[in-house]
């Protein structure tokens, strides 16, 4: 949780937050294979807040920290929860893998949090003690070598870390809560169809934490906003046409996830007269090369695969300053979700 902000998983508020993954496998919870994360190596927002209190402090003012003790009361939950058979929310349910953080406690797995810093970071028990190791004892952050925070950098993301320099994988981890390759949670449960999720809005409101470098939270530099626009924008594109790849009946969910790459598709064309980066284009042709349509799983997952590709590229090749272009379609202040 360092440096630029990092884009964790808002919600609309609170319903409107996608429920990945984790299948019901009865009575107990899910396995840990199934979560977004595994629960063996969480090690809690605690240990994250040893070195970046400000950043927790943060938080602890968003609904990615509420959601623990909300989602469970809230009425509309309660009724997906009834329409997909589920006892408890905070068991065994497809609930876990978005809105919650599990971790093995005295040998069980369970919820222990909201949606913390590892989900977005990567669970840390294998990262940790690197990541936080600035060159041996007494040495701290300001006085860390460079050479040193290189190699520290460089393991830490070796052994699982996501740190914020990797747009595309930190985005990544939103866009696979705020779309929702569940068909079952939709059309049966009557879950969203997934967020209308903007990734600057998004990510410069209540989950901004950009406290390690910037006492006073400041938004990103109008270079990162332009990148973040980008990635969340193919993004959009990428999970949309995943969503419809998976689709397995004419109902709500395949309706709508259809609808949502038609116009992420459309929006990427239009992004791609804005600027001059051609992998824009190749996203938006790989797009248009597998009909939105049921039974055609292969080739949209080969179509989401390809604009993955060139959306990594794109956020690994550019840093947003000949990107001037998109500042007239960026968000305003007044759009980012929360204070």
């Amino acid at each position: 949780m360092r440096g630029i902000p990092v884009i964790m998983k808002t919600r609309t508020f609170l319903i409107g937050l996608a429920l990945l993954g984790a299948l019901v496998l009865g009575p107990g919870i899910a396995e840990a294979q199934e979560l977004h994360l595994d629960p063996a190596k969480v090690m809690g927002p605690d240990a994250c807040g040893e070195c970046h209190k400000s950043s927790v402090e943060s938080w602890k003012g968003s609904h990615h920290f509420s959601t623990f003790k909300t989602l469970p009361r809230e009425k509309e939950a309660r009724a997906i929860a009834d329409k997909m058979g589920l006892k408890r929310i905070k068991s065994g349910s497809e609930c876990l893998s978005c809105h919650f953080t599990s971790a093995d406690v005295n040998g069980k797995t369970k919820p222990i949090a909201g949606i913390t810093c590892e989900s977005c970071h990567g669970a840390g028990r294998d990262w940790i003690k690197v990541h936080s190791d600035f060159g041996g004892k007494g040495v701290k952050a300001e006085n860390e070598t460079a050479a040193h925070k290189v190699e520290r950098y460089k393991k830490s993301e070796a052994a699982g870390m996501i740190r914020p320099g990797s747009l595309y994988q930190v985005a990544n981890n939103c866009f696979g809560c705020h779309t929702v390759p569940n068909e079952k949670l939709v059309n049966v449960g009557g879950h969203a169809a997934g967020s209308k999720i903007e990734l600057v809005a998004w990510s410069q409101g209540e989950v901004r934490h950009n406290v390690w470098y910037s006492k006073d939270n400041n938004v990103s530099p109008i270079e990162r906003l332009r990148m973040i626009y980008l990635v969340g924008r193919a993004l959009d594109l990428e999970f949309a046409l995943r969503g419809v790849a998976k689709a397995t009946k004419k109902a709500d969910y395949a309706v709508k996830m259809a609808k949502r790459a038609k116009k992420a598709r459309k929006r990427i064309k239009a992004i791609a007269k804005l600027v001059d980066a051609p992998e824009l284009m190749a996203m938006y042709s790989a797009a248009k090369s597998a009909k939105l349509k049921l039974n055609n799983e292969a080739k949209l997952t080969a179509a989401a695969d390809e604009v993955a590709r060139h959306a990594q590229a794109l956020a690994n090749k550019y840093d947003g300053s000949t990107f001037g272009g998109l500042d007239k379609v960026l968000p305003k202040a007044k759009k980012y979700k929360g204070k």
